[in-house]
């Protein structure tokens, strides 16, 4: 669903070659570097690079630890066409901004997954004749980039027009035959029973053409759900459609599900906060799930001023947290540990030395508010007293009001 893509702007760009073309040119494309895991690939959090506010994503590796990141959207050109853009206007095949964001992540060891599709906008799967022609698009996206890794993102409207899922499930397996090693994920609408009408169509759409990607992950937000327990109920009414459409006994199809969540408010006002990510992530772990990710970046920090869940964001969570807080869970989900920040320790001020009062008297009466110097410090009498010497002593006659 994440309708929040839709009507708060677009994303990028792509080039073009054909659908033959092999992983072996990809490899070489420029700026492609070394693949990484696929628990990487499977943790890579979506990132708008051109639109919400782009976060620095060296600096969220930097403060998280994470390597992997899911570049949206690519759809077909806003005027039509069958040729690959970021967010129906900027093309692929001129694109240097996208190519920067990717180049910058992989200089610090790390690498994108691009995600085909969303929320609203025109898919190549509509626009392009077959499936042939839609993986052509997809391929210049590939080997533009480097790319080891993609995402089908099927949702509304697409998923609602049959012969264009069919188009992007062809699509998606000739890139899979094309591209040896390419890690590909379908992403789908989630509901209470795990997938609607629409996305069990897709699974049989897949069943039927005979392709297994690496999993199939529903979005479990925006469909009524209430923290974490709705949206692992979900996962597992989707693991048994998994098991009925396909033939797999569980462990299979739990071996082929992912998550993709959303942080803090979702687009129709469901709150899912950081204790409700750990209790997915524990689910996703516990039951060997391929994939755990979420929407989005853009979204990973804490509104200005704090919102409080009171409003729906591309650019901001509208839930209390520290910056980047759900890109630990992604990282955790990958295998590593995310990096600790110590608080930085507030300095104590040193106390600046004022002129000392008149000095102590033993045979002198002081009464409360009296001062009076002894010992180099300054004190103030809290009551009446005669003859008891200024110390530090909670119960005693005199305050210390420091040095003098």
């Amino acid at each position: 669903m994440r309708r929040l893509r839709a009507c708060l702007g677009a994303a990028a760009a792509v080039g073009l070659t054909a659908a033959g073309t092999t992983a072996l040119v990809a490899g070489h494309a420029s700026g492609a570097t070394s693949a990484l895991s696929n628990r990487w690939y499977a943790a890579a959090p979506y990132l708008m690079p051109l639109d919400n506010d782009p976060p620095n994503a060296t600096a969220i590796m930097d403060a998280t630890g994470l390597k992997a990141f899911q570049l949206a959207f690519v759809l077909a050109p806003n005027g039509g066409g069958c040729s690959p853009t970021w967010g129906g206007t900027a093309a692929v095949s001129s694109d240097t901004a996208v190519q920067s964001v990717i180049n910058t992540i992989r200089a610090k060891g790390g690498d994108v997954s691009v995600s085909i599709g969303g929320y609203g906008g025109t898919k190549l799967g509509q626009t392009c004749s077959d499936a042939a022609a839609t993986a052509a698009a997809y391929q210049q996206v590939i080997t533009k980039y480097g790319l080891h890794a993609i995402d089908f993102d099927l949702e509304e409207p697409e998923y609602e027009n049959t012969a264009a899922i069919k188009n992007e499930i062809g699509a998606a397996k000739i890139l899979q035959q094309n591209n040896p090693g390419l890690y590909v994920s379908v992403t789908t609408a989630g509901t209470a029973d795990g997938t609607g009408w629409f996305g069990k169509q897709m699974l049989l759409e897949a069943k039927s053409q005979g392709f297994t990607p690496n999993n199939f992950s529903i979005m479990p937000f925006d469909g009524g759900f209430n923290g974490a327990a709705s949206q692992t109920s979900a996962l597992t009414n989707f693991n048994a459609i998994l098991q009925s459409t396909f033939g797999w006994n569980q462990a299979t199809a739990y071996a082929h599900e992912g998550f993709s969540g959303m942080n803090g408010r979702s687009d129709s006002g469901e709150i899912f906060s950081q204790s409700d990510f750990q209790t997915v992530l524990d689910y996703a772990t516990g039951h060997n799930m391929d994939r755990f990710t979420f929407w989005s970046l853009n979204r990973d920090r804490q509104c200005d001023p704090v919102d409080n869940g009171g409003r729906t964001s591309g650019t901001c969570s509208s839930v209390a947290q520290n910056s980047w807080d759900f890109a630990k869970y992604s990282v955790k989900f990958a295998g590593a540990t995310p990096p600790t920040t110590p608080p930085t320790p507030t300095p104590t001020p040193t106390p600046t030395p004022t002129g000392c009062k008149t000095a102590w008297s033993s045979s002198a009466v002081y009464t409360a508010g009296n001062e009076v110097s002894y010992n180099q410090h300054n004190w103030k009498a809290k009551w009446w007293t005669q003859n008891e010497v200024p110390t530090a002593n909670d119960w005693g006659p005199w305050q210390d009001e420091g040095a003098c």
